[in-house]
Formats: structure tokens, sequence, C-alpha cells
């Protein structure tokens, strides 16, 4: 006979202190930590438990009884059933401060070395509608809230188009209207979703990996150029030409209208033939007159306008006077090897995945940048002694690793070279932090810019600019 489950506590009238990590906010009760999402300090809410740990709890706002006075009314009509921007409820400039916080608490608790006094961070020039790329998922079981499931009501129609559910990978959210790219995305999602039910097309079932309509990505360029990537579950012809016909005619302004025929488990396409139905087999991005090809595999940053604010200050923090040989580490499809290329003697990008290097050749040879070289491999691989003595020691490294940082060895190799600067561009400050503290034997802090790439999330990018002892 199984035990029963303990039922955990509500707790009454619970204020809301601070922000915490992953967007949640953080109350404390009876020197409890509590991590609550989609709280604001100043609330006084009724907080239902829903997981308890040894030194804190998790729960959900049950009832707001005192609004905090700063908070604002979220403008997306799924806020709280979406997840994605956990911080829409919150002021932009206190988002802001929050990440400003964030950065220099990384800095103070993990890193724990001397710094300069961090630069106030870079906010966005729009905080809605500035995502370039958007990718929806096509599902025949929307998921149903737990108001739509306690009114009894029967919902046969289950097909949605919109957002995986955070931990249910068979559940999607349906969504009317989303803020974070061009309405453009919402008019094309909302008209193939009406063409497949008009047309008896089957939404896919994610459990049982099944069904036509998949998934749809959505790129819009600051050029104007536009990419839609048509993802189907099964090889039907006919289908797949009534849809995309329609599409090209009721959407001529989409420059690059391209498929995929995904039968197998997974949704990735980076091991997928992408098939062009119209148009280019990509977009243009444009920074300073420098074009970057942006295929349907293509890294790139996904806040078109801040990636420029980002690039100019890595570029000003490597103080190129334009005889530097400039390592490019994690160089991606080359934006940044490419954007400091006019400003130094020669440039050598590293990169994991052979098709991002490809793509950063190509990016180099019709921006005319003869100046450049690219390699492809393991970084901890590639970035070695020999390889140094080979293509020259650097006088300038940018670094922009991904999350979980740089590995120990690369790390190791760095200070061997010993360049004269650093740049180290990150999107997670606290494994930046660490790095910075292996560094520190060999190198000082002289500058750190937080640069703010998407608004109502947690997450801040940080610049730092590191000089030889």
């Amino acid at each position: 006979m199984s035990r029963k489950k303990k039922e955990l506590p509500l707790l009454e009238n619970v204020e809301i202190i601070d922000v915490a990590a992953e967007g949640n906010s953080l109350a404390r009760v009876n020197d409890f930590v509590v991590f609550v999402p989609f709280g604001a300090p100043g609330d006084v809410a009724d907080v239902k438990i829903d997981r308890r740990k040894r030194s804190y709890a998790e729960g959900h706002i049950e009832r707001l009884t005192r609004p905090s006075d700063i908070r604002v009314e979220p403008r997306c009509e799924h806020f709280t059933l979406c997840g994605g921007c956990r911080w829409q409820h919150l002021p932009y400039s206190f988002q802001l401060e929050c990440k400003q916080r964030q950065v220099k608490d990384a800095m103070e608790r993990i890193a724990k070395i001397e710094i300069p006094e961090i630069t106030p961070i870079l906010g966005s020039e729009n905080i809605y509608e500035y995502r370039n790329k958007m990718e929806y998922t096509f599902s025949n079981k929307k998921w149903l809230t737990f108001d739509q499931l306690r009114s009894g009501e029967e919902f046969p129609d289950r097909d949605a188009a919109g957002f995986h559910i955070s931990g249910a990978f068979d559940k999607v959210l349906d969504i009317n209207r989303c803020h974070l790219q061009d309405d453009f995305g919402n008019r094309l999602r909302l008209f193939i979703k009406q063409f497949g039910k008009e047309n008896g097309y089957t939404f896919y079932d994610l459990r049982n990996q099944c069904g036509f309509l998949r998934t749809l990505m959505i790129r819009i360029a600051s050029t104007g150029e536009i990419m839609a990537v048509m993802v189907f579950g099964e090889d039907d012809r006919e289908k797949i030409e009534a849809l995309l016909s329609a599409v090209a005619a009721k959407f001529p302004e989409i420059t690059s209208l391209l498929y995929v025929i995904n039968t197998k488990v997974n949704d990735t396409i980076g091991d997928q033939d992408v098939l062009v139905y119209s148009g280019k087999p990509y977009i243009e991005e444009e920074m300073e007159g420098l074009k970057f090809r942006v295929g349907p595999k293509s890294f790139y940053q996904t806040n078109s306008r801040q990636a420029y604010h980002l690039y100019s200050v890595a570029r000003d923090f490597a103080g190129l006077t334009g005889d530097e040989l400039v390592y490019d580490l994690y160089t991606g499809t080359g934006t940044i090897a490419c954007f400091v290329a006019r400003g130094c003697r020669h440039v050598v990008g590293i990169e994991y995945v052979p098709e991002a290097i490809e793509d950063a050749k190509v990016n180099a040879s019709i921006n005319g940048l003869d100046n450049t070289e690219f390699y492809a491999g393991d970084m901890k691989n590639v970035l070695t002694a020999d390889f140094i003595a080979e293509h020259g020691r650097p006088d300038v490294m940018i670094v922009d690793p991904p999350r979980a940082g740089m590995h120990e060895d690369v790390v190791k190799v760095i200070m061997e070279a010993s360049p004269r600067r650093i740049v180290y561009v990150s999107c997670n400050p606290a494994t930046q932090a660490r790095d910075l503290a292996l560094l520190d034997p060999m190198y000082k802090v002289e500058a750190i810019q937080p640069v703010d790439m998407f608004p109502h999330t947690a997450h801040v990018e940080n610049v730092v600019k590191l000089t030889l002892r």
C-alpha cells in the first residue's frame, strides 16, 4: 500500500521581497526561502507550496491580496501560461536594475576578484517585437488550463499552434498573439493553422510521433527580408504543395519560403535537408554596411538592434589600432569576426559547428574581408600551443562561449598565449565570473558592460575587458 502524499501548505499573506534566479520572485517565511513565479517585490499574496526541499520551497500565487505598487499591466494575454516573458508585470526600468544587480552579484559572489565600477546596462531600444526569430509547434493536444479542466466543459478541438509547456513535452499552449516578434509572425502562424484545419490536415501528435503539420520557424531580418521554414511530419507532396502555394500567394513579402520533411523523433532540423519552395535559401542581416547571410540553420543574435550594440562594445573593448592579430573564439557564423576585421590586421575564428564555419567563410567573402580565416572543431582540441605557433600569438582574444562558459583547458591555453587584451562576451554572468577568477592571476578586469538582449526575461549579456597584468 503506497503512502499517502502529504498535503503541502497554503501560506497566507506572504510578502514578496525580491527577485530571484530564472525570473522568479522570492519570499521569506520564518527564515525559510520560497521561490514564486510571477511575483513582484511588494506583493502580498497567499502562496500555495508546490514542492519543499530542505533549505527552500517552490510555490505559486493562489491569491494576490495586495499587489505591489511597482506592478504594471502585462501586454500579453498568455502571460503566466506561456512562461516565456516572466517579467512582463515589472516596469522595464526595474528589469534593468535587476539585471545590473545580477551581474554585480555574480562578480562579487562567484568571481571574488577586484573589479571596476560596472557601467550602467544598455537597455533594449524595443521591449516588444524585438526578436528576429521565433519557432512554433503544431500539436493535436492543446494544453488546457486548470480553470478549463475544472469547468467541466468539453473541448473537442484540441489543435494548437504555439509554444511547448515547460515540463510537458507533449503539451502545447495555443497562442493567439505573441508580442515578441513583428505581428507578421502571428498572421502567418494563424493562417497556416486555419488552412490546416479547413483542409483536414493532421496536427502533430507529440506522444505518438505522427501527424502532418509539425513546426514553423519565422525569421524577420532588420533589412525587411523574411524567411519561413515549414516542417512537415509526413511526406505528402500534394498537401505540401497546396499549403506552401497558399502561403506564397497570401504573403508575397516572404523572400525565403523553405520546407523540411522531418519524420524522426525530435524536432531539430540540423541534420535534415532544407528545401527551397520559393525565393532564396537565406535572408540577409546588415550592420554598418556589412551583410550577413542567415540560413535556416544559422545562428544569429535574435535581437538584431541590440546585437549591434553588443558587438560595438566588444569592438571598443578590443582597442584595435589596425595592426592586431585577433582570435575570435566561439565565432559562430563569424559575425563578431567580420565586425572587427576592418579594424585589425588579421582575424582567426574558431567554432565547434562545421556548418557555422562555412557560413562564416561566406560572410567574410561577400563582405570582401580577405584578412579572416576560420577553423572548425572542439575549442580545447583546436586551440593548442601548436595552433598558436602556426597562426601567430594573438594580440587580442574575443571569446563568446555558450552558457556553460569555457573549458579549463581553453582557459589554460589562453593564459599560455597571453594576449594583451581579452574581451569576454557572455550570456551567463555566473559562468563568466567563474572563468574570470581562473584568469585573474594573469589578467585584470578593466571594464564591465551589461547589455539587455531579452526584455521581460531574466537573461542578460555581459561584456568584460581584461588586460594583461
